[in-house]
């Protein structure tokens, strides 16, 4: 266990791509980190990204994982699986409460000078069977910005969102004639304008809410409405809602925002001095690329505000040797 009175240079929280990408930056700096993870990424729900740059052909979210950890590897860093309970500062140190993955119930702590968050968000719920093999197979998506160009001409369905309920129907239609918006709950989310907006753009409204997902013996998403009606889709995004994984942050009295999201500035810093936050955590686009540019950021503006920590000089005798 790697608990003992050691003060880390930064506790990193969550290894997803924002917490990997700024513990490779800052083991590239030299400086000592120790990155927690319990492993529910997000990352490797994605069967192929096609909008993460570099990666012509698209690349798998656990495999871009794997390449992340492979890359800590190669500059001395690693992942500590396990949870951190709870986080508090004593004498202008954060210490956190450590339990590991393997750990049989025994919890120890981490202290360290500054602590990155990269704990991303919690999804709502949604009735979808066989979720985990949709999702891989992309029959259930998550994400319109990250993959609207993957489903052209393709039937979608979407289901409304509390905060902007046809929003993303009408982003989807962009990529496709054959859109089709079911509500949610059933007292309609809509209004008169929203209605006016969906006509204009002939998506198709489903005015009975949706009441589940099955899905087909070929992967195909059918929806079930409450009056009994069933509709085949060659997609469904099924729009969950999320709330950020903050409360490690709001327990420092970190500010928080709608969905519990933490605002940060332009370097990544919330409101609580030494505090920092990356990623779908934050207010923000909920990207990838979104989340590695975050988290270089961040990283680069812990380096420079800790002590320096300057290299000795080389054994002469040694190096000559």
């Amino acid at each position: 266990m790697d608990c003992d009175r050691t003060v880390f240079d930064t506790l990193i929280i969550g290894g997803g791509p924002a917490g990997l990408t700024a513990a490779v930056y800052l083991r590239r700096f030299t400086r000592h980190i120790a990155l927690v993870d319990k492993g529910n990424s997000r990352l490797s729900w994605i069967p192929v990204s096609h909008n993460y740059p570099g990666f012509p052909e698209g690349i798998n979210g656990v495999e871009l994982l794997e390449n992340l950890r492979a890359q800590l590897a190669n500059y001395g860093g690693r992942v500590m699986p396990g949870e951190i309970l709870d986080l508090r500062l004593e004498d202008g140190v954060f210490v956190g409460t450590y339990a590991p993955a393997d750990g049989n119930g025994e919890t120890c702590e981490l202290r360290a000078l500054t602590v990155l968050l990269a704990t991303g968000v919690a999804d709502g719920g949604m009735p979808v069977e066989r979720w985990d093999e949709a999702v891989r197979c992309g029959a259930v998506r998550l994400c319109p910005v990250c993959d609207g160009w993957d489903v052209i001409d393709k039937r979608i369905g979407v289901v409304t969102s509390e905060t902007n309920p046809v929003g993303h129907a009408l982003f989807m239609r962009t990529f496709s004639a054959d859109v089709l918006l079911f509500e949610r709950t059933p007292e309609s989310a809509l209004g008169e304008e929203d209605r006016q907006r969906l006509a204009a753009a002939g998506v198709k409204l489903i005015e009975s809410p949706l009441a589940g997902v099955t899905m087909s013996d070929d992967m195909k998403p059918i929806l079930h409405t409450k009056d009994g009606e069933d509709y085949r889709c060659d997609v469904f995004y099924p729009m969950l809602g999320e709330t950020a994984r903050s409360d490690l942050a709001s327990a420092l009295g970190a500010d928080t925002v709608e969905c519990d999201k933490l605002p940060v500035d332009d370097h990544c810093r919330t409101s609580v001095p030494g505090l920092f936050a990356v990623g779908d955590v934050t207010r923000g686009l909920n990207q990838i690329a979104v989340a590695t540019g975050q988290a270089a950021l961040a990283a680069t503006t812990i380096h420079n505000m800790l002590p320096w920590a300057l290299r000795p000089a080389l054994d002469t005798a040694t190096e000559q040797s």
